[in-house]
């Protein structure tokens, strides 16, 4: 007989934090799907003059994280006043880059750690699911 394994997104567990804002916690609620980008290449090939080619290996942890989220949830409405916050006139520079991330997927067994993120964006309004997108400075998947 073959074992069938089903992924749930409440399987998946997201903290987001700011120092200055708390932290939002979401497990299945208002998420349709997220995704882990990596900005760079983990390698590139180069060629040398006599016809070799030269491996690199590129230790570039930048990526990208896209939340869709219904526009409904507590998830919207946290990032929503997040993003505010971060881009008020006298809000200090030194605060927008200090988004963090957790994602553990406990049936995949996975996890997704993101740092020194910032809001790409506020999400342009189609008035369904709004996507977020996250720039982040680094990016660890375990």
């Amino acid at each position: 007989m073959a074992v069938q394994s089903t992924y749930g997104f409440s399987d998946l567990k997201i903290t987001l934090q700011h120092p200055a804002k708390g932290q939002l916690q979401i497990q299945g609620e208002g998420v349709g799907s997220i995704t882990f980008a990596m900005s760079e290449d983990a390698s590139a090939h180069d060629l040398a003059a006599d016809g070799s080619v030269m491996t690199s290996k590129i230790d570039a942890p930048a990526g990208s994280v896209t939340f869709s989220i219904q526009q409904t949830s507590s998830a919207h409405i946290w990032l929503t006043e997040l993003f505010n916050y971060l881009n008020a006139r006298d809000n200090p520079l030194s605060e927008f880059a200090k988004i963090t991330l957790i994602a553990v997927g406990t049936h995949m067994r996975t996890e997704h750690i993101c740092n020194n993120m910032s809001i790409k964006k506020c999400p342009d309004k189609p008035y369904g699911q709004q996507t977020w997108e996250f720039l982040a400075g680094e990016m660890i998947e375990n």
